[in-house]
């Protein structure tokens, strides 16, 4: 190889090792922005959402579930005596267990998230500029040590990676200046017969990564709860909210005592 080979292989082995680390930078920002939606402001958003109006929102569900099973168990009544059959209101309460099974299952799923929120209404709110440090020493050990990044890791690097997310979600400033002592940027190959063949296969890899991670965020934005983020924020619009939910329930109420009492009158 002559010397104009080796500097033009030289020239484009640099060219392509920065487009590789800035690729790098680009992608550790998306996955800092990617969990930092994740794990704290649709975390805060839902908060804010579940304690403002969620209460309500539970409260107005329960008893459309209890107005739906009281009509259903009409409907079983309504059979046992059109067959002639002794009514055994026991037995029309387990099948009503059964058929509700999955009602049941959400209102137990929004308590919850209804315990979930006051838990973390309870929690420790870092400064901003605890905040600040926190999204600079997870974005390094993203940097140096996510599994999209670095496929090479070992087992105890990415456990180290996962225990770094984990803190990163509880909040634990602690524990991210810990794991960022540990951790050290990564090396990219030095020049040699296969670097340039490498370096433009991981390129072409951070790219396909960089789109699936846009697009992960892009529909984080599109779903619930940080399409609530707009409301959280508006007073007005939770008043009028609540307002609405008081009026709904005092309506279901009114139904609900309504078929109690035809059913009361069905076993007469």
């Amino acid at each position: 190889m002559n010397d104009n080979n080796v500097i033009t292989l030289n020239t484009d082995f640099e060219k392509l090792k920065a487009d590789v680390e800035k690729i790098r930078v680009e992608l550790s920002m998306l996955v800092l922005e990617r969990d930092n939606l994740l794990f704290q402001e649709c975390k805060n958003i839902e908060m804010a959402y579940m304690l403002a109006v969620g209460g309500l929102e539970y409260k107005a569900y329960k008893i459309e579930c209890e107005i739906l099973r009281l009509k259903r168990k009409a409907e079983l009544i309504q059979a046992k005596k059109n067959r002639q059959e002794k009514v055994i209101l026991s037995e029309i309460e387990e099948t009503l267990d059964f058929e509700f099974a999955e009602y049941e299952a959400r209102l137990n799923e929004e308590l919850g998230k209804m315990n979930s929120a006051l838990e973390r209404s309870k929690g420790k709110l870092l400064s901003e500029e605890e905040t600040s440090e926190m999204k600079k020493l997870y974005r390094g050990i993203v940097k140096s040590l996510h599994p999209d990044l670095h496929p090479d890791l070992s087992e105890t690097e990415i456990q180290l990676f996962h225990n770094a997310v984990e803190a990163y979600e509880n909040g634990d400033l602690n524990g991210l200046r810990i794991i960022g002592e540990m951790i050290a940027d990564s090396v990219l190959p030095d020049i040699k017969s296969d670097g340039l063949a490498l370096l433009i296969k991981e390129k072409e890899r951070l790219i396909g990564l960089l789109q699936i991670m846009k697009e992960r965020i892009s529909k984080i934005k599109s779903e619930y709860p940080y399409t609530m983020k707009a409301f959280v924020q508006d007073p007005k619009k939770i008043e009028a909210r609540k307002t609405e939910l008081r009026d709904y329930i005092k309506e279901l109420n009114e139904t609900l005592a309504a078929h109690a009492a035809k059913i009361a009158e069905m076993m007469r």
